[in-house]
């Protein structure tokens, strides 16, 4: 049997008071034991994520920098690889680039910035399209019409890449292509759905299934339910455990522990983020499973 990933947790932020604040949250995630601060892209009240996690990789040292993820319908992926190089270069070999699709839900944020939203299957294709590239220059190749990437990527081959999923045509390019998947599925479909996924992700690319990373993000830590997850949602906490999904960790922190390596066991899942409102509840969780 393949030996488990090592448990890594996340910090998923994407708003701050001021820059003072913002510089505060990331120095904080890095204390408490956490590998990431990973944020959102959207059109929304949300900070942008290059120039903030550029910020953060002046502050802080340990912690790896990552989007949650860049939607690739807004960005150019040669320019797109160039701004990651330099972040992973400024950072000492921080990065950790998130890509995804983007959701129906986000076709607002494409009419906001006057772009189509096209279907899915057109936005996978652009995913796999800008994967290729990104991935060629980051590893010190050409693309395209003879474009480079500059500077060279601190990481080698190149900085590690996340990609969102969560349909079958996702999940399968993911397993070829990603480093890191983030498993979506929505937190009431319990643990089959999250199994489901997993089992496609093996199906599609069962020689190197084992070298993937798994993520998740929690919607509920402890005795909390993020506020936003409820409303999208309509249902409760109590709810939410009943159902067994790994996106819920509910009771006492030798619970969570429990439960977190019953996770593991059954589905692979290692890598755990949560929403910097659940960042001080979850610090007992990760002081004893952070690379263990």
């Amino acid at each position: 049997m393949t030996p488990a990933h090592p448990f890594r947790f996340g910090v998923v932020a994407a708003q701050a008071r001021s820059a003072d604040d913002w510089i505060d949250r990331g120095r904080r995630a890095e204390s408490l034991g956490y590998a990431t601060l990973v944020m959102p892209d959207t059109m929304g009240p949300t900070l942008t994520p290059i120039p903030s996690l550029g910020v953060l990789a002046g502050a802080t040292r340990t912690l790896r920098l990552g989007a949650y993820v860049l939607a690739v319908d807004f960005r150019n992926p040669v320019l797109l690889a160039r701004e990651s190089a330099a972040l992973d270069f400024l950072s000492g070999g921080r990065l950790e680039l998130g890509l995804g699709a983007g959701r129906p839900a986000v076709a607002d944020d494409h009419r906001k910035m006057g772009i189509p939203h096209e279907s899915g299957g057109a936005r996978v294709t652009r995913l796999a399209e800008t994967l290729a590239i990104v991935k060629a220059l980051l590893a010190g190749e050409t693309a395209g019409d003879g474009a480079d990437g500059f500077p060279q990527p601190v990481q080698r081959p190149r900085p590690p890449i996340l990609v969102a999923a969560s349909g079958p045509r996702l999940l399968a390019l993911a397993a070829r292509e990603a480093d890191i998947v983030a498993i979506g599925a929505a937190p009431q479909e319990g643990e089959a759905g999250v199994r489901e996924r997993v089992e496609r992700l093996r199906e599609a690319a069962p020689d190197r299934f084992d070298d993937l990373e798994l993520n998740v993000n929690l919607v509920a830590v402890g005795d909390q339910l993020h506020p936003a997850a409820a409303a999208r949602m309509g249902v409760s906490l109590e709810e939410l455990a009943r159902s067994g999904s790994p996106m819920v960790l509910t009771g006492s922190p030798d619970r969570m522990v429990e439960q977190l390596q019953r996770t593991r066991e059954a589905l692979g899942i290692s890598y755990v983020t949560v929403s910097d409102a659940f960042m001080d509840a979850c610090a007992p969780v990760v002081d004893r499973l952070a690379g263990r």
